[in-house]
């Protein structure tokens, strides 16, 4: 028999939520079923969201949207804030790869679907490319990922459980608070040293463990501060988590992106340690300049033999998605292995140039503090508010500079780190040029002829 709906009545004193009645009305079923039947003149409740939905929310979109252009802006907007070495159209990827994509779509023989793991020959391309003669890899030791985001979703959701904890750098990349948010993973952050080139604080580092530790997250080069770390600093990371039993989550996502090879080159977590377990994520997206093609990697470096519940479970969530972009990874084995090295470097030096350029700039800026990067494409300087009137903090510089100068950068607030600001180097000099004039032209406006820094 259909239940009547029932009238609410102005006598409650509180009436209950939508979501609240949603919930009681599931309840209120009648004992042979758990379902409820509804009359047709019943009105359907607002139905509520699951809880993983309600607290994922990116750092980045809260305080960007904060951040209003001016409708009646005189100037063109310049954005430095989106990590995107394509936006400007500047730097492309090699014809050559390309060229491999055009044949495998003309192919015909990549429409279907992978391995959730990916194809065998690409996993296998992978690891032959990321093989240190102290880390090697077997195509069993890869997954190919949806871009290097959707690895390090994999390695969290893999390690932790709701509860647990994982610590992270601060400043960070923003993603890594959303991915543990929305899955109940508590983050611990590290401080990183701004006056020791970012180097993470290792005492710091030590005092955050405890027995619900999962995994230490060690990100370099690093975004949002362009460090590139030295065989040191990592050693001594690595013999921490060795002392404790941690796995590493190594992003290296910038992989060989640095500024000098000799003075300070890239060195693979995982070629550092003989024990503890590493989880390296990597990809195409910033080396090759193909962020939108979506295709990254896990590799699983397991020493010691302890992680193969953890690699069987990986297999396992590479089955929620059934596989990355099948195209691009039909080519890995092609533009991996042959995708000219003069590309990269000319990659690099353009890189380069432009971060000396910025940095110059910057330090002429009385209030500024910008800070010299070794790698990757970002460069963060600091803010003394104290140089400045009317200016309380990073977000409200960020939000003065848009309002009056039609410029973007991303506040330090967003990566955790208050009184700075993020610059993504990948624009043409003649873009850069310009924003730094505004930037000039911005922070004379706002001085403090009182401020003696």
């Amino acid at each position: 028999q259909l239940e009547k709906s029932s009238t609410p009545t102005s006598k409650r004193t509180k009436q209950p939520t939508s979501n609240q009645q949603h919930q009681s009305r599931r309840m209120s079923a009648d004992s042979s079923s758990d379902a409820r039947v509804y009359t047709v003149e019943e009105a359907w409740d607002e139905f509520p969201a699951s809880v993983q939905a309600g607290r994922t929310s990116n750092p980045i979109r809260k305080i960007v949207d904060r951040l209003k252009p001016p409708k009646d802006a005189s100037r063109k907007l310049i954005s430095l804030s989106i990590g995107d070495p394509t936006k400007y159209g500047n730097l492309r990827t090699h014809h050559s790869v390309i060229s491999a994509l055009v044949l495998s779509v003309h192919s015909n023989g990549f429409n279907g679907y992978p391995h959730s793991c990916g194809y065998p020959e690409s996993r296998s391309a992978v690891a032959q490319y990321a093989s240190h003669p102290t880390s090697p890899l077997t195509e069993d030791d890869v997954i190919i990922t949806s871009g290097c985001s959707g690895a390090l979703e994999m390695c969290f959701s893999g390690l932790a459980n709701e509860g647990d904890n994982v610590l992270l750098p601060n400043p960070g990349f923003s993603l890594y608070q959303t991915i543990c948010d929305s899955r109940g993973i508590q983050i611990r952050s590290y401080r990183l040293l701004p006056e020791k080139g970012w180097e993470a604080d290792l005492s710091h580092m030590e005092s955050l463990i405890d027995g619900k530790t999962r995994a230490i997250l060690v990100n370099n080069p690093s975004n949002p501060c362009g460090s590139v770390y030295s065989r040191e600093h990592l050693q001594a990371i690595v013999d921490l988590a060795e002392r404790y039993h941690l796995p590493i989550i190594a992003d290296e996502i910038y992989a060989d992106m640095v500024f000098d090879e000799k003075t300070r080159p890239f060195v693979p977590v995982a070629s550092l340690t003989k024990t503890a377990p590493v989880l390296a994520v990597g990809g195409l997206a910033k080396r090759f300049l193909v962020p939108g093609w979506r295709v990254g990697w896990i590799l699983i470096h397991d020493k010691n033999g302890c992680f193969q519940k953890v690699k069987a479970g990986l297999i396992a969530l590479s089955t929620l998605i059934l596989g990355a972009n099948s195209l691009v990874q039909s080519i890995l084995p092609t533009i991996l292995h042959e995708t000219p090295q003069e590309f990269f470097r000319d990659t690099m030096e353009l890189l380069y140039s432009n971060t000396v350029f910025l940095y110059s700039r910057l330090q002429e800026i009385t209030g500024l503090n910008p800070i010299m990067p070794d790698g990757a494409m970002y460069l963060m300087f600091g803010i003394d508010v104290k140089a400045f009137k009317g200016i309380e903090d990073d977000v409200d510089f960020s939000r003065q500079l848009l309002e009056e100068q039609s410029l973007v950068v991303l506040p330090g607030e967003v990566f955790g780190m208050r009184f700075f600001a993020r610059l993504v180097v990948c624009a043409p000099m003649k873009v850069l040029s310009e924003a730094c004039d505004r930037i000039a032209e911005f922070c004379a406006a706002h001085s403090n002829p009182s401020y003696e820094g």
